[in-house]
């Protein structure tokens, strides 16, 4: 089979990227040919992100064991993507994934990979922070801020303004895990 494709979908904290993703995986939970692996996070777990919850300790014994395809630290935290999305990839699967902007170069020189960047306004991200009251991440203005450094040097290959109904902007996402051609002009309707 030919070789996979990895969708990274990045964006600030409060774009709604989590949400679009439950969203999309929903509408391909009959497709084997898309996956969308449980990222692992050192922090306990949240209904607002769907994630296995590991300790400090347990992430380091894990990542020098090489169980993780990718990892990264922010906020205070580290993420790290499971090893399994390498055979995923050798068998022609399309890999979803909620990662930093940060490593998208990294995965870029491993895998094919689309870039799906989702943002909101400045006011929105700061509301929805602000509604999440996650203080373990830190200060809402502290990530608010870190937007601008990070979104240096990133090309997507998409860029949803997640502003409407959630469905408007998994349409987009799905879109680009189909690996449809003409993103812009795609209806969510058509989908759900």
């Amino acid at each position: 089979m030919s070789a996979g494709r990895l969708v990274l979908v990045v964006g600030p904290s409060g774009a709604g990227k989590d949400t679009l993703i439950a969203l999309a995986r929903d509408a391909c939970k009959d497709d084997p040919a898309i996956v969308f692996p449980r990222r692992v996070v050192t922090r306990p777990p949240s209904p607002f992100e769907d994630h296995d919850s590991f300790t400090g300790e347990e992430f380091v014994r894990a990542e020098r064991e090489g169980r993780f395809a990718l990892s990264w630290e922010a906020h205070g935290h580290r993420y790290g993507i499971p090893i399994g999305i390498e055979e995923d990839l050798r068998a022609g699967r399309t890999v979803v994934c909620n990662v930093s902007r940060a490593i998208v170069g990294a995965a870029a020189r491993r895998w094919p990979v689309t870039i799906v960047f989702v943002t909101a306004p400045p006011e929105v991200l700061a509301a929805r922070l602000a509604s999440r009251s996650r203080t373990s991440d830190g200060l809402a203005l502290d990530r608010l801020n870190r937007t601008a450094d990070l979104d240096a040097g990133i090309c997507p290959d998409l860029v949803i303004e997640n502003v409407g109904a959630p469905e408007e902007g998994a349409g987009k996402l799905l879109a680009a895990i189909r690996d449809q051609s003409d993103l812009r002009d795609f209806h969510a309707e058509l989908l759900f």
